[in-house]
């Protein structure tokens, strides 16, 4: 097979997918897809290839696959459209924001026959990537509890930058929505799906910068407690608390292992006490530890390696045909948490099953659940972006978070 031929929606984030499809793994960037058209003709030039502002036209490109780095909430669509175009597809997170759209996406990649690859970059941290390696060796027994920590600390300035307009998804999308880089790598290292979920919110204190600078209407944080699949419980955290830091624990029924919370967050700790069989390994031990393959390349990509190995992994399917491991059943099953999450956390924590929908039984009652907190699908009996209800920004805050949109180049329309 030669040069697998690539499109990418989203300049933005999309940036980072472009120069990797361009460089790494024999995959080819061909062609470009965004709205923002300023931003698009930059961007086009600098690669140096075809742009598009409408995305069926791009979906006409001569191309075998398709990176969506679009926005958030809208995945699932763009992807089924790309499968439908007879396109492979890489989702950016989530794969699906509501419970039919995960429905509608996991049908769409079973009658294309196309690969379906969940871009999930957390998992493939290098401290996550080898807590893999010692739960598949045994080192720490049977997965009972686990935590995963996403705390993305952020001046209100930057908050505008990567959120320019008044109903940009990061201005409303639920605290509980952007779950997947706590949970992904649990899910990674343990082999383990969430069944059941209970959450709290965090909403944000009078004090707080944010609300008095941007035109978020979310909450702050929220704590989710996950269930899996072997009876195992995760904790989760996530997203805009101070003290930033990326972070995951696992206990087993014989050790411990996790990456440091402070100085060099790629080692791992690994602890075994070893009560009652013989000593093999000591107490504990700290280490910084390599990549299993492609270590210098990794090194040089964005998010720890990580979006090298998501490009990694969707070439290698590709080529052989088969689904990564990052399929449409673990993205669906790990971006649903956040919406089941919130309504837990709307019911005061009550908890909530986790569908298994590789089950076409277990569909059929989702086939319709687009419940949904996105102001362009407002429906009565939907839920607002915060627990406290219909919270508007401030003339003041979207005053100065207008004038931070203008210095970027953006201007509502």
């Amino acid at each position: 097979m030669g040069d697998i031929r690539v499109g990418v929606i989203g300049v933005g984030r999309g940036s980072g997918f472009a120069r990797g499809a361009g460089t790494h793994l024999g995959m080819e960037l061909v062609a470009l897809c965004d709205t923002w058209e300023e931003k698009l003709q930059e961007v086009g030039k600098q690669f140096s290839v075809t742009t598009y502002t409408d995305y069926d036209r791009f979906l006409e490109h001569d191309m075998d696959a398709v990176i969506l780095a679009n926005y958030f909430h809208q995945h699932a669509p763009y992807a089924i459209k790309a499968l439908q175009a007879g396109k492979h597809v890489m989702s950016e997170t989530a794969a699906c924001s509501t419970l039919a759209e995960g429905v509608a996406l996991i049908e769409a990649v079973e009658k294309s026959g196309r690969i379906y690859m969940f871009a999930e970059n957390y998992p493939y941290m290098v401290f996550n990537q080898e807590m893999r390696r010692l739960h598949q060796q045994g080192k720490v027994g049977t997965f009972m509890y686990g935590e995963g920590e996403y705390v993305h600390s952020m001046h209100p300035d930057n908050t505008n930058r990567i959120s320019p307009g008044v109903d940009h998804w990061r201005n409303w999308i639920p605290a509980t929505y952007y779950c997947t880089h706590a949970l992904a790598p649990i899910m990674y290292i343990t082999d383990t799906r969430p069944v059941w979920v209970n959450a709290q919110v965090i909403t944000y204190p009078k004090d707080h910068l944010t609300p008095k600078m941007t035109a978020v209407r979310h909450d702050a944080a929220s704590v989710i407690v996950v269930r899996m699949d072997n009876g195992a419980v995760a904790k989760l955290l996530q997203v805009s608390l101070r003290g930033d830091g990326v972070w995951v624990r696992i206990h087993g029924s014989h050790g411990l292992m996790e990456n440091l919370r402070t100085g060099d967050s790629n080692m791992v700790r690994l602890v075994r006490e070893q009560y009652c069989e013989e000593r093999t390994d000591p107490g504990e031990q700290i280490y910084r530890p390599d990549f299993p393959v492609h270590h210098e390349e990794a090194m040089r990509a964005g998010h720890g390696g990580g979006d090298f190995f998501m490009n990694y992994h969707f070439a290698e399917a590709i080529r052989t045909g088969k689904q990564p491991y990052w399929d449409v059943y673990r993205g669906v099953a790990c971006s649903i948490v956040g919406p089941l999450a919130y309504r837990s956390a709307l019911k005061g924590g009550d908890g909530v099953a986790v569908p298994d929908l590789r089950k076409k039984s277990e569909r059929k009652k989702y086939v319709a659940d687009e419940w949904t907190p996105d102001p362009a699908r407002r429906k009565r009996g939907y839920p607002w972006p915060s627990v406290e209800g219909d919270i508007k920004p401030t003339a003041r805050a979207l005053a100065y978070a207008r004038k931070v949109w203008k210095s970027i180049g953006y201007e509502e329309r």
